[in-house]
């Protein structure tokens, strides 16, 4: 998916399918996968990989299909195979008739992520809307990259054994970039570290790493827009390495390696968002070992 392989990439899986789909008459081949998933999965594969596809990406790129140039748009509105030998619709990529924003109502926001080809139970949907609420009191018009971003942080993430329940920075061209952390632990104690860092985001890594004490490596980190202007989201991904010794075997060489664990997350705040991510990545990485707590020690703040 996406094309991604080792050192210079694989043939991208969904040009082939796409290709063999609208030149079914000149090859007479199928693959029976699902098209409509195309998208959602792309999107699914970017985020665990911490691989950003890039815009011109054909099918699942952002532009594959955007059109801006005059002679384009014109022949799009005379006739959408001019320049699209497949519909958006085709690959998952619906274009909404709903503009949500912070006037929406649940019942909106249900249709739109049925339209997206999510089926939410009731806690989900409630979950994933008052998270909605919370993101359009901060933008005016939500788009459904923003909601593909809200679903996957806030609904496909890992079990939680750390819970972040506060952050504050203190960062800029005065004084030493600080970060107070507050996280809940397995067992529901409340842990608040302050610590100093390089930036913001390394502030806030460090005061984590003193409440978790789980060592590891942060191997990648990389932080894109979700969607343009000056309040789009902001998703973070990252990749850490633990420092126990659990490894795992390459799939190709045989050969073992140590095991690497992926986080993301997404908020209007870059901050928010990376430590969100480094929160995620710990908690996979914490179950993995089968620890459900690396705390040395209580530091309860009183009610």
């Amino acid at each position: 998916m996406n094309g991604i392989g080792e050192r210079a990439g694989n043939t991208s899986l969904e040009e082939v399918v796409m290709a063999l789909h609208t030149r079914f008459p000149v090859f007479g081949l199928e693959t029976g996968i699902e098209t409509t998933h195309i998208t959602r999965v792309s999107k699914l594969v970017s985020n665990y990989t911490g691989i950003i596809v890039p815009p011109n990406k054909a099918i699942v790129g952002a532009n594959a299909f955007a059109h801006e140039a005059g002679i384009h748009q014109d022949g799009m509105l005379k006739d959408h195979a001019t320049y699209e030998i497949m519909s958006p619709e085709t690959v998952g990529l619906g274009q909404s008739q709903l503009v949500l924003g912070k006037h929406s109502g649940r019942h909106a926001f249900a249709a739109r992520m049925k339209d997206l080809g999510y089926q939410l139970t009731d806690e989900e949907l409630e979950q994933a809307f008052q998270r909605f609420k919370i993101l359009a009191d901060k933008k005016k018009v939500i788009t459904d990259a923003d909601l593909e971003a809200i679903i996957t942080d806030e609904l496909f993430k890992s079990s939680e054994l750390f819970v972040l329940e506060g952050l504050q920075v203190t960062c800029g061209t005065m004084g030493m970039p600080t970060a107070t952390v507050r996280l809940q632990d397995p067992e529901g104690v409340v842990h608040v570290k302050a610590t100093v860092g390089t930036g913001p985001v390394d502030a806030a890594y460090k005061a984590i790493d003193m409440i978790v004490n789980a060592p590891c490596k942060l191997l990648e980190y990389s932080v894109h827009a979700v969607t343009e202007g000056i309040d789009a989201q902001g998703e973070v991904t990252v990749r850490i390495q633990s420092e126990d010794g659990i490894q795992t075997t390459h799939a190709q060489c045989s050969d073992n390696l140590p095991r690497t664990y992926g986080g993301y997350g997404a908020d209007t705040d870059i901050v928010v968002a990376s430590v969100r991510a480094y929160t995620s990545a710990l908690n996979k990485m914490l179950i993995a070992q089968g620890r459900r707590s690396a705390v040395p020690e209580r530091s309860l703040v009183p009610e």
